[in-house]
């Protein structure tokens, strides 16, 4: 089916126009018409400022409503929507700002000084929307995000096709911008909807709308407790919208499980995404300590990108008839395997294969089927269209085998006797802490910018809550002396705060072979053993 996110949901909003879309925890309601308009109006206000089809809009927000609406008004005009980590740093908001040629950026007055001081560097000033999430002083030049409200609706028109980027977190490097064609997401996601809820796909806009509009359509309430700049928790939102869903967002930076416990009672959420262990333990942790011991109303669980137990699914199962969908998921490929266990009987959880996935051994050939067999996981079907401005990337990732195109993220996966797969890592280098990839590249650099560091090497650190953890081994020029506090607010001033090392072994050298290779496996083992510094 060719169709389009902005097109499906102008027609669910004409059809279902009372009906709740955005719920803000706190805060204010918006229907599925008040939705439309929103974005409408916001549309007229980009394009009255010049943008078109094929321009950029960053998008450097937490969970909150505009953000929502900011995207929407770019899938209308063809603008493709830019989602930004909103943890990083001004030199990091301005690189992806300048890799991405953003033309306009949406932002918080939380978040002003980092715009501020990333716009320092930029050739050309984008447009700025401020939107109002406490104190904070408009900076010169922006516009008031609510400005959008005395534009006049921009008439609905077939949406161009456009694009949506997707920012990966740095597992080869710096962040790429993947680029997906927003009619290539929505006929890869539509599958996902549905199934999701038990419903046959289908391949007909006129269908969609009418099964969003019926009474017999099971209802969504959607809680995304991971960020939309996030994969998994934006694709789930837009396709609750596909389903005349209702998104419950909780508006505040940091995690509150007690907070989020409240919200999913007063709203009746039956979904939620979460980021694994990360917000599943201190959500279970609340609840024991509420005395809570179910939760009615909760029917789903999806998560992707991050360590879930099956301890932690295991307590979570005990809680009520909620199915857990444990997804391995990347930015290139969406959903590549999902572990789905619907009681405590279904666990260990075991990761199956989604439609399109294959393992491809080191010489390209399929091995899905073959158990024991060792191989990566690649995808044949929906696909991005590559890297945004890095042809030689997309070439490496993006193979034609057997006259079919597929992509291969990269994650080693052994072949089990039922068929299912063992993932085995995620690349030999990167960390993944929380959900969130850290490249030890830049945090390295880093480290040795600080005065007295002669060397250091980043790795990660198992965490029974994050999975990993950022550490190092540093070399010295007085290991006694050096404060590792001050090393580590050092590279918390200059990098993302989840970048920063937890832990820190500091050495006179790292003892380098002669060809500059340190042994990571005896470096992890002694910060281990040592317990670190941190």
């Amino acid at each position: 089916m060719r169709a389009h996110y902005a097109d499906l949901w102008h027609r669910i909003a004409l059809a279902e126009p009372d009906r709740a879309a955005i719920v803000t925890a706190g805060g204010s309601t918006l229907d599925y018409r008040t939705f439309d308009a929103a974005a409408a109006r916001l549309a007229g206000l980009l394009h009255g400022r010049g943008m078109r089809a094929g321009d950029k809009l960053a998008i450097l927000l937490h969970n909150r409503p505009e953000w929502l609406i900011a995207m929407y008004a770019a899938l209308k005009l063809g603008v493709a929507p830019v989602a930004l980590n909103f943890r990083y740093r001004s030199s990091e908001v301005a690189a992806l700002l300048l890799d991405s040629d953003s033309t306009a950026l949406v932002y918080p007055a939380s978040l002003a000084k980092v715009v501020e001081e990333a716009l320092v560097g930029l050739p050309v000033r984008p447009i700025l929307l401020q939107v109002e999430d406490g104190p904070g002083a408009l900076i010169a030049g922006a516009l008031d995000f609510e400005q959008y409200l005395g534009v006049e609706p921009r008439a609905h028109e077939p949406a161009p096709d456009g694009e949506l980027f997707l920012y990966t977190g740095g597992t080869t490097g710096t962040p790429k911008g993947v680029v997906w064609g927003v009619s290539d997401l929505l006929a890869m996601q539509l599958y996902n909807a549905y199934t999701t809820v038990g419903l046959t796909p289908v391949d007909d806009p006129d269908e969609v709308v009418r099964i969003a509009a019926d009474p017999s359509t099971p209802r969504i309430a959607l809680l995304p407790l991971a960020p939309f700049m996030h994969g998994t928790a934006l694709t789930s939102t837009m396709n609750a919208f596909l389903l005349g869903g209702t998104v419950v967002i909780t508006p505040w930076p940091a995690f509150d499980p007690v907070r989020a416990y409240r919200v999913m009672t007063e709203h009746r959420v039956t979904r939620l995404v979460v980021a694994g262990d990360a917000i599943a333990i201190p959500l279970l942790d609340a609840l024991s300590d509420l005395g809570v011991s179910q939760l009615p109303h909760l029917e789903s669980i999806v998560s992707s990108g991050m360590r879930f137990s099956d301890a932690t699914k295991g307590r979570l199962h005990s809680m009520g008839a909620i199915t857990i969908g444990d997804i391995l998921a990347s930015t290139e490929a969406g959903a590549l395997a999902i572990a789905l266990t619907r009681t405590v009987d279904d666990l260990p959880s075991r990761l199956r294969l989604t439609p399109g996935a294959v393992v491809l051994d080191s010489g390209m050939n399929e091995v899905q089927t073959v158990v024991g067999a060792l191989g990566r996981i690649a995808f044949n079907s929906g696909m991005p269209k590559g890297y945004y401005k890095d042809q030689a990337k997309t070439d490496a990732t993006f193979l034609q085998i057997n006259g079919k195109r597929h992509v291969i993220p990269g994650d080693l996966v052994r072949v089990q006797p039922d068929l299912h797969v063992e993932l085995l890592g995620r690349g030999s280098s990167v960390v993944n802490s929380g959900g969130e990839k850290v490249y030890p590249t830049e945090v390295e650099e880093s480290l040795m910018r600080f005065p007295g560091v002669l060397d250091a090497v980043v790795f990660g650190l198992p965490d029974p809550r994050w999975g990993e953890v950022v550490a190092a081994a540093v070399a010295a020029e007085d290991p006694a002396e050096l404060d590792v506090g001050e090393l580590i607010a050092h590279v918390g001033h200059e990098l993302a705060g989840y970048k920063k090392p937890r832990h820190v072994l500091v050495l006179p050298d790292l003892d380098r072979s002669p060809t500059g290779k340190v042994d990571l496996g005896a470096l992890r083992e002694r910060a281990l053993q040592a317990g670190a510094r941190s």
